[in-house]
Parts: structure tokens; C-alpha cells; sequence
């Protein structure tokens, strides 16, 4: 595993919270927790995520098994549901949960690989190109337009899902990023096999 990679785990695994952002903004931010945990017995670089609002921790509104990988000299992170999801919610923080998630249990996202470069003290990630990462939300189908940024302090993200034919955007972000701060570090829990460079 290249250094870069390492890295770019090492960031992801830990506990994220906008509350100050919320807090200061509410018409326009939801209060929401993120969580990545590693999950050492799937494939290197595999991590649960878990977004929920903080009003309803423990039901999730969005639970995924990431995996990162560099691939021709490119970094990248697979987007993986889960089979019948509810199983896993609040898995997260659930270490005997967690452990019961196999790789047969996940469904790889077409269209919905990250692209991710590092920039300056962290990284930069977006959904790959072509309009072909669909999620179904309030009925409808859309096409998911995502970026990332994060560092040792915290992580910014935008999610925007964009009708098929029109492009018009349909749900998301209008006042810009979502601003997390860093609340948990989970990194001592990723594997050194996975970390050897």
C-alpha cells in the first residue's frame, strides 16, 4: 500500500459532526454525524460509513461500505451498498455487528467510484464522470454529483442529485458545503497489513 493511501485511510477512519454548523445556520443545515470505521476483516481499505441526523442516531439515512484503493497509480473509493441495509444500521458503533458484514452482503454502486488526489495536507475526492451514480430519493430518480475534501481537521462535502434528462437539480446543498469537524479517531483500529508501504 502506497503512502498516499495509507494516508488517505488514516483520515477517513474517525467520527465527523457539522453541530457548529448547524447550530449557527439551522434553515439551511441539518445537524448530521458521519462515521467511517474500518472493518479488518473485508478486503484492505474496506470502511463502514454510517450518515445520520443527529436527532435519529442509530438509523442511519445513508450506510455504505467504502473501499480505497489505488489503482494504476490512481487513488480511488468503491461505493458499496449493503444487502437489506437495516441489518447493519448502528453497526458503526456496534463492533459484533460490524463483524457480521461479508462480503457477500455488498452491492457495488455503478458509476459511483470516487476519484480522489491529494491537495495539500489532505485530500480531494468527486464522484467519477458521466452522470451514472443513481440514487432513488422521495420517489424519483437522480444522478448523484458529489465532492469531498479532508484533512487532519476535519472534512467538507457537497451531495447534489440532478434529474437524468434535464439536469436540473433536484435535492442537495444550496449554501455550499457541509463543514464537519473532526469528534472521533478510529485509525487505530485499521490493521498494520494493511498499512505496510
Amino acid at each position: 500500500m502506497s503512502q498516499s493511501l495509507a494516508r488517505l485511510i488514516r483520515l477517513l477512519s474517525g467520527g465527523f459532526s457539522n453541530q457548529t454548523q448547524a447550530f449557527d445556520n439551522p434553515p439551511l443545515y441539518a445537524h448530521i454525524l458521519v462515521k467511517f470505521r474500518p472493518l479488518p476483516h473485508l478486503a484492505p481499505g474496506s470502511l463502514l460509513l454510517e450518515q445520520t441526523y443527529a436527532i435519529t442516531p442509530g438509523r442511519p439515512y445513508r450506510i455504505r461500505v467504502l473501499r480505497a484503493e489505488q489503482r494504476d497509480g490512481e487513488l480511488i473509493i468503491h461505493n458499496q451498498a449493503l444487502h437489506e441495509e437495516q441489518r447493519f444500521w448502528g453497526a458503526v458503533d456496534d463492533e459484533e455487528r460490524r463483524h457480521r458484514i461479508d462480503s457477500n452482503d455488498l452491492l457495488p454502486l455503478e458509476g459511483c467510484t470516487y476519484v480522489v488526489r491529494e491537495a495539500g495536507e489532505g485530500f480531494v475526492g468527486e464522484v467519477e464522470p458521466g452522470c451514472r451514480c443513481l440514487v432513488e430519493r422521495k420517489g424519483s430518480l437522480a444522478y448523484l454529483v458529489s465532492s469531498f475534501e479532508i484533512d487532519a481537521r476535519g472534512m467538507r462535502t457537497i451531495d447534489r442529485g440532478h434529474d437524468p434528462v434535464s439536469h436540473e437539480q433536484l435535492w442537495g446543498s444550496l449554501a455550499g458545503p457541509f463543514e464537519f469537524e473532526r469528534t472521533h479517531d478510529y485509525s487505530e483500529e485499521i490493521p498494520t497489513s494493511w498499512i505496510q508501504v
